[in-house]
């Protein structure tokens, strides 16, 4: 937007702070080479246009403002003289990308002294070469310090869900082991007696009817129902009291089995009735081969599935086979997540999920919203520790309006009011020194609101903390513009 053309008067800016050092030739090339121009109330620029003028306000009001998803909030409002804005960074040149980063309004005819972005540039390097060094340095040094700490981040990131998907994998990984060795010996086991029942004076019909209860007792074992530890000790009692009356021996070692196995008093009497009474022992240690072999091999299905879960999960929430930009079901992407995290979790933090599953899937970067979640999860965990180590985390989904909400809640210590507007800075962090880079909650903001077009915000208490997470429902021009996010 353009303003009403008027006369430029080299004392009037060189009365402003910014130009106050000049020479009386520095202040004429500026009237020479820039313009006074008056605004009537409304826009002056837009937030994400190119960076076309520098602006400094002679009198008037100003109204500085930033999108954060699809609102417009405020960020400053002032009538100070000499206040600046626009084209600040020209002097970078191409090396950055030349666009306002907020947006400016004006409330009442307002007048600028407006200088073209490319003058600004050249007479920077001109008359402040030094200066401009320095600020160079400082821009490029603070942006390689927080791309360098953000990977750093991401690495221990990287290093906490390994140590955890490595220490969930292990204990089905251990169980498949050992259940792999038990069948071994029980089936060595079964050789044997089978060898000893081959060899014995049984006729083909016995040995018959011997294998048809096997296979009964073995399609038993698959449709085992689930017992109380009350339920399964009773009939524990009551196996070894009927296995004792039969004149087998050691019957308390078989009957934990049998009752895993939802074997009972009235299939062993269909045993008996089945087989001879000199055939029962060996019969009943053959079915006890069978039972043990069957739940082993239960085991180690339970393992395996496990472990399968596991991996599918890692890979869900790596999202290395998927499109970087698609519709996503976040309810996949925080199971995913919180599986990734249990380790990091612990058994004395209660997880309880409140989903909506009637949401319907969202236009997302699932990969970048599984580093949001990581971090925010990261956070809460810390600060149920650090209230004494035992929690609750609610993650909890919903509709808002024409967003999709996503919240984390903890129970922890909270996060102070007086803090509570910095958080999101890059490098603040209040954890102790070594053990957080103060670039979680940075990344996560910049991943939500600047590439998602969504809201972030956090409302505190101690005992009540809530991240809360709002995305749109619809898809937005996606970003495709290079971040560091991205990259």
């Amino acid at each position: 937007m353009s303003g009403r053309p008027m006369p430029c008067s080299p004392g009037e800016i060189g009365a402003l702070f910014l130009f106050e050092k000049l020479t009386p030739e520095q202040l004429g090339r500026l009237c020479a080479e820039g313009r006074v121009e008056l605004f009537e109330p409304g826009p002056v620029y837009t937030e994400g246009e190119p960076a076309t003028c520098f602006y400094v306000m002679l009198d008037g009001t100003v109204v500085l403002s930033r999108r954060v998803g699809g609102d417009e909030v405020e960020v400053n409002r002032t009538s100070q003289r000499g206040v600046y804005a626009g084209a600040m960074q020209a002097y970078l040149g191409e090396r950055v990308p030349q666009r306002y980063t907020n947006s400016m309004r004006v409330t009442e005819p307002t007048r600028f002294f407006v200088l073209p972005a490319d003058t600004f540039a050249s007479i920077m390097q001109e008359w402040f070469p030094m200066a401009v060094h320095l600020l160079e340095g400082l821009f490029f040094g603070s942006k390689n310090t927080q791309r360098a700490v953000g990977q750093r981040e991401r690495l221990l990131a990287l290093g906490s869900l390994s140590a955890g998907l490595t220490h969930e994998l292990n204990n089905p990984a251990a169980a498949a082991v050992r259940a792999t060795a038990g069948l071994r010996e029980r089936v060595a086991k079964m050789r044997h007696k089978l060898a000893v029942i081959a060899e014995g004076p049984f006729s083909r019909d016995a040995l018959a009817g011997l294998i048809e209860i096997q296979e009964r007792t073995a399609e038993r074992v698959a449709k085992a129902p689930s017992l109380s530890p009350l339920e399964a000790a009773d009939r524990e009692d009551a196996l070894t009291d009927w296995l004792a009356d039969h004149g087998i021996e050691q019957g308390w070692q078989l009957a934990p089995a049998f009752v895993q196995a939802g074997l009972d008093t009235e299939w062993l009497d269909q045993v008996a009735a089945a087989v001879d009474e000199e055939m029962l022992p060996g019969a009943v240690g053959w079915l006890n081969y069978t039972v043990e072999t069957e739940l082993l091999m239960d085991e180690i299905a339970d393992s395996t599935a496990r472990i399968s879960h596991l991996v599918n999960a890692a890979k869900q929430y790596s999202q290395l086979d998927r499109a970087p930009y698609r519709i996503a079901d976040v309810h996949e992407l925080l199971d995913s997540t919180l599986l990734m995290l249990s380790g990091k979790i612990g058994p004395r933090i209660k997880v309880v999920k409140e989903y909506d599953r009637t949401l319907p899937g969202i236009p997302a970067y699932p990969a970048e919203l599984n580093q949001v979640w990581t971090n925010l999860i990261d956070n809460a965990v810390a600060a149920v520790n650090a209230a004494g180590g035992e929690g609750t985390l609610t993650v909890r989904t919903a509709r808002e309006h024409d967003r999709l909400l996503v919240e984390f809640r903890d129970t922890g210590t909270g996060v102070p009011r007086e803090i509570r507007d910095r958080i999101f800075d890059p490098f603040y962090t209040t954890k102790p020194v070594g053990e957080g880079t103060g670039l979680g909650l940075d990344i996560s903001w910049r991943i939500v609101v600047n590439k998602h077009h969504g809201t972030l915000r956090v409302d505190s208490e101690p005992g009540d903390t809530r991240f809360q997470v709002l995305l749109p429902l619809t898809a937005a021009e996606p970003d495709t513009e290079p971040t560091e996010e991205s990259a």
